[in-house]
Formats: structure tokens, C-alpha cells, sequence
């Protein structure tokens, strides 16, 4: 073969391999969005350090546990996750067998309560007056009810639902749910299809429907909504996404206010998380995530360093 040949053959095989790595980085730039998340990178890098304070500022987090395995729950789907502040424990659901769990804060399991009548529990959530509400996906429902120490199980019949529409949604209906306190109201995350934040005003005990509220949500860049949890500190709402790999902080606007990335290397994590499913936060602030296979991860702040006050 002539030598011109010859390097024109690897010439195009080279413009070929340059082809193709464009349109991979193209279509994972799309995928995860990494457009839109640099640009708010530089935005979040603006604010300042009293902005930083009233919110959750999530780029000031680390990771502290790592895929706590939640024993015995191997065979199981872990999704959706709340903190109790009257027991100060954490409760998370299943779905291939559904289940209410309440875990310490360590992610030692308690209690595993059989749940009946749900067919694919998503999300849970502690509401008004120490309550509990469990969204099921397939259903398009939200049940509410109180347990107490010796509730050993529980029937989605005996407590009344609320219908959240989207009949047409299947298996990408509502998953994140998380109570405002101070505006006395249900947040609710749509996984997508098309994804989207709503509020519900509580119904009460006797079930009475409510309207769902569309709220701003154009400017979260995720993929996918797979929970959701309210801050009363700052008003502000964390938003999960597995498909995105994110965690992401939305004002009272639903403005992006900050984010971390849930990538192994990054914000102390050692790997991954797979397939984050459920978020909370506790009373301290600390957040904690629960992933596939069941592994449970929580985010700190690190205390600030106190300087020493100088002695004239």
C-alpha cells in the first residue's frame, strides 16, 4: 500500500474514533444534564457567605457512613425515607414485600410492620401531628394513619387515601413526598413522565380531596424525581435524583440553591450511590440517603474550627 494511503487510512480511522467520542460526550452531556449543572456551578459559586447560612448549602456536606447495609432486608426494595423527630429514628419502606421499617439513625433495623393493600409503596413521610403517609405508586395514592410502639401491621383499607391523579402515569408516577411544616401542606414529587413538584393542602381524616398544586420546577436540572425532603430552617426543599446521581437544593421559587454530586470521589464518597431511592434530613441537620441494594449513607457537616481568642 502507498505510504499517502496509508496514512490517510489512519488519518480516518482517527477522525472516526474522534466521532464517536464526540457524540458518547454529547449524549452523556444530555443525559446527566452536565450543561446545565456547570452553568449553575458557577451561579452557586457566587453567593455569599450569609446566603450560604440561611440555606442548606449542600457543597459544605460529606459523607460520614457508606452503604450501611440494612440487615435483613437483602431480599427486599428499599424506596422513600423520613425522619421521626418524636422518636428520633428514621423510617423507610419496601416494595417486592411491602413493609414500613423504622431504622436507628446508625441504620440498625427496629421494626419491620407488614403493609396490606399497598401494591408498590414509593415514598413515606412524617405529616401533621405525628402522623405517617405512604405513597403507592401504581395506585396513584397517598394513605395516612398513626402507628404506635405495639402496631404490629397495616391495612391501606382501614385508613383513608387520597387519589393524586395521572391515571395515565404506570410506573412513573409520584415518588418523592415531604412535609412543609410551615405552610402546613404535602410536597410531592412526580418521577416523570413529565416530572414535576405539586403541593397538597393535608386532607384530614376523613380522606376529603384536596387539588394538587403545580409548583416551579423548570430549573431542576434532573432526570428523574425519586424523593424529597423539606427543611423548616430554611424553607427550602432537597430534591433526589437517582437517574442524575444529584442532590439537589430548591428555594421557596424552586431555584436551584445548591447540589452534590452523589459520584464516587466526590463529597467524601468512596464509590457511587446506586439507585438512590429516599432522602431525609434529621434535626441536626445531617442527611441521610437510602440506596439499592438497601445501603444507607449519611451526609455531615463538619463542625467549624473555633480559633482560640488571642490574650493581650
Amino acid at each position: 500500500m502507498p505510504v499517502p494511503l496509508c496514512r490517510f487510512m489512519r488519518l480516518r480511522r482517527l477522525m472516526l474514533v474522534l466521532l464517536v467520542l464526540l457524540v458518547a460526550t454529547a449524549l452523556l452531556i444530555n443525559f446527566l444534564r452536565l450543561d446545565e449543572r456547570a452553568w449553575f456551578w458557577l451561579e452557586e459559586g457566587r453567593l455569599s457567605v450569609v446566603e450560604q447560612q440561611a440555606s442548606i448549602w449542600l457543597p459544605g456536606y460529606r459523607a460520614v457512613m457508606q452503604g450501611k447495609s440494612l440487615s435483613g432486608l437483602e431480599q427486599d426494595e428499599t424506596s422513600g425515607l423520613t425522619y421521626n423527630p418524636a422518636t428520633d429514628t428514621l423510617f423507610t419502606v419496601t416494595g417486592k414485600h411491602p413493609q414500613l421499617v423504622e431504622l436507628t439513625l446508625g441504620g440498625e433495623v427496629l421494626r419491620r410492620i407488614p403493609l396490606s393493600g399497598f401494591s408498590d409503596p414509593e415514598g413515606v413521610e412524617v405529616v401533621s401531628d405525628g402522623r405517617l403517609a405512604i405513597i403507592d405508586e401504581r395506585r396513584r395514592s397517598m394513605t395516612t394513619f398513626s402507628i404506635s410502639a405495639d402496631t404490629l401491621s397495616l391495612d391501606a383499607g382501614d385508613y383513608p387515601s387520597f387519589d393524586l391523579g395521572f391515571a395515565d402515569s404506570g410506573n412513573k408516577g409520584f415518588e418523592g413526598i415531604a412535609w412543609d411544616s410551615l405552610n402546613q401542606r404535602v410536597l410531592l414529587g412526580k418521577e416523570r413522565g413529565p416530572l414535576g413538584l405539586f403541593s397538597l393542602p393535608f386532607p384530614g381524616e376523613d380522606g376529603a380531596a384536596r387539588t394538587l398544586q403545580a409548583l416551579p420546577s423548570k430549573r431542576a436540572f434532573v432526570r428523574d424525581i425519586s424523593s424529597l425532603s423539606f427543611d423548616a430552617r430554611s424553607g427550602h426543599t432537597l430534591v433526589l435524583s437517582d437517574e442524575s446521581r444529584l442532590l439537589l437544593e430548591l428555594d421557596e421559587q424552586g431555584q436551584p440553591v445548591s447540589f452534590i454530586s452523589l459520584i464516587g470521589g466526590l463529597n467524601g464518597l468512596h464509590e457511587s450511590i446506586t439507585q438512590a431511592e429516599g432522602v431525609t434530613m434529621d434535626a441536626a441537620g445531617n442527611i441521610y440517603i437510602v440506596g439499592e441494594p438497601n445501603l444507607l449513607y449519611v451526609f455531615s457537616k463538619p463542625a467549624p474550627v473555633v480559633m482560640p481568642t488571642q490574650v493581650e
